[in-house]
């Protein structure tokens, strides 16, 4: 009897343990889904320990198979062309800033297990006058069939903390929401001055209902700045992106818990003018960790 009463006192610690995640939301339109070429991954930026991501299917307005997806350890596939059914995943040939984001994040929190929930969907804008057929994230536009792109993040989000074992080893997770990256803009610098005028307003608006469906309002949230590559007959493919910029400046001044990521100014571009090449997806995660990194440390101390 006094054996058995000291085994239990040993399975305790097993019976109730939970392990600490950090967990990430990756969101956007293209450049945050990503067009890296997966051939030029390097070795150490291929597969991680501790790395999960939960990819939602990224469909347009309307479609009701948006934001069903499965867990998974993180590997090359991850960029456009990605897919699932929510029980299997298919990768693409194509990664996005995940993959190197993975491999600093994790040097900076080597201790912690990370997961990533991802939602990106091409040419989405946040303000519905610039929907067109790609998508549109505001909460309030109808969209096709009453579902818009923020449902589908939302339904990615859901679909993703339902699970309470992530990494399948039996234990509770115990879930630390550690930061929002955001890669969009395009959409609204496409149309008119009217249109970018309003971004502030509707990105501001946005990040507070992302930070609203987590249960945290002050978590850390960076933000990618747009570029452009110039590649056009007018010498510019957004017309209004400088007034995007300076929402997006704007934004991370009056937010406190906010950073922004402006080496995309220097990336170069793949085989269209629109997406950065390989190199650009490389740098652009390294640097949102490095932000988010920073912001959670000040964030943490708050606490």
């Amino acid at each position: 009897m006094k054996n058995l009463k000291i085994l239990f006192l040993l399975l305790i610690p097993t019976l109730f343990y939970t392990q600490k995640i950090r967990v990430f939301i990756l969101a956007g339109q293209s450049n945050m889904n990503g067009f890296g070429y997966n051939k030029d991954l390097p070795n150490d930026s291929r597969t991680f320990k501790d790395v999960y991501i939960f990819q939602g299917n990224s469909v347009p307005d309307g479609d009701l198979s948006g934001g069903i997806g499965k867990w998974d350890l993180l590997k090359p596939g991850n960029g456009t062309g990605f897919k699932t059914n929510g029980k299997i995943n298919s990768p693409s040939d194509r990664f996005g800033l995940e993959m190197t984001f993975a491999k600093r994040i994790k040097e900076l929190f080597p201790n912690d297990k990370i997961a990533l929930i991802k939602y990106a969907r091409e040419g989405t804008s946040i303000d519905s006058l610039a929907a067109s057929n790609f998508g549109c994230w505001d909460a309030d536009f109808n969209g096709k069939n009453g579902i818009n792109q923020y449902d589908n993040f939302l339904k990615t989000v859901k679909n993703a903390l339902s699970e309470k074992d992530i990494d399948g080893n039996g234990k509770t997770d115990e879930l630390l929401m550690s930061g929002i990256l955001w890669m969009q803009g395009e959409g609204d610098a496409s149309y008119n001055e009217d249109i970018a005028n309003e971004y502030y307003g509707h990105l501001k608006t946005l990040m507070n209902q992302m930070r609203a469906s987590v249960l945290t309002d002050d978590l850390p949230v960076v933000i990618g700045k747009i570029s452009d590559s110039g590649k056009n007959e007018k010498g510019k493919v957004w017309p209004m992106g400088e007034l995007v910029q300076y929402a997006q400046e704007k934004f991370v001044r009056d937010d406190k818990n906010s950073a922004i990521v402006r080496a995309t100014q220097k990336y170069n571009y793949g085989n269209d003018p629109w997406h950065y090449d390989s190199a650009g997806y490389l740098d652009l995660g390294k640097q949102f960790a490095d932000e988010v990194f920073r912001l959670i440390i000040n964030f943490e101390k708050k606490d």
